[in-house]
């Protein structure tokens, strides 16, 4: 066998074990967020079953609007949590995938390298400035490759931060907002 189709051979293995690898970190995340809506919904609905029976032994209606203030903390914070769990899951899926890709990228850049490099070699007399642009292009565009990926890690990060610090003010508005509820009911009770 000739050395062309021995690297086209392993291009086309590297190739489907990219995909292979891709299937199931996409796999893995539907799998991660179906078990996670599935815990939502049982502790959801064990929620409401306890919170209809604290509303069937209301004796008051002020007594009502209070166990209703009472629910709007935990909600809140339950749907933060609930928000940063996908998140985790739709980020690691994500960083999965990077890595795939970059592994991909820095094994197609080391092609193309060697075959210029095995262009260089068997160039003729007078080619040697054609090869150096080449050579030049290549690594202008890896460095902007690097660049573009540097700045969408960066991006990725300032998002992290600005959705925990909306879950922090969200929930921080809740408590404020369910203070001053029990402080109102409170105050009619008095």
């Amino acid at each position: 066998m000739t050395t062309v189709p021995k690297q086209l051979v392993e291009q086309q293995k590297a190739a489907v074990n990219n995909i292979v690898a891709a299937q199931n970190a996409l796999f893995s995340g539907f799998e991660k967020l179906v078990d996670l809506n599935l815990k939502v919904i049982k502790a959801t609905l064990g929620d409401v079953a306890q919170t209809s029976q604290q509303a069937t032994e209301a004796k008051d209606p002020q007594e009502a609007v209070a166990l209703v203030s009472s629910l709007a903390q935990p909600a809140a914070e339950k749907a933060a949590a609930y928000s940063k769990d996908v998140y985790q899951i739709v980020s690691q899926v994500s960083n999965e995938l990077l890595k795939l890709s970059e592994s991909h990228v820095a094994e197609v850049q080391k092609n193309l390298s060697e075959s210029i490099d095995q262009l260089a070699k068997n160039a003729p007399t007078g080619s040697e400035s054609a090869v150096a642009l080449l050579k030049s292009t290549l690594a202008s565009a890896n460095n902007a490759y690097d660049s573009l990926n540097k700045a969408a890690k960066q991006a990725a990060e300032v998002a992290e931060s600005n959705l925990a610090a909306a879950t922090a003010a969200t929930v921080q508005a809740t408590e404020q907002a369910t203070k001053v509820a029990t402080q109102a009911t409170r105050a009619r009770k008095a």
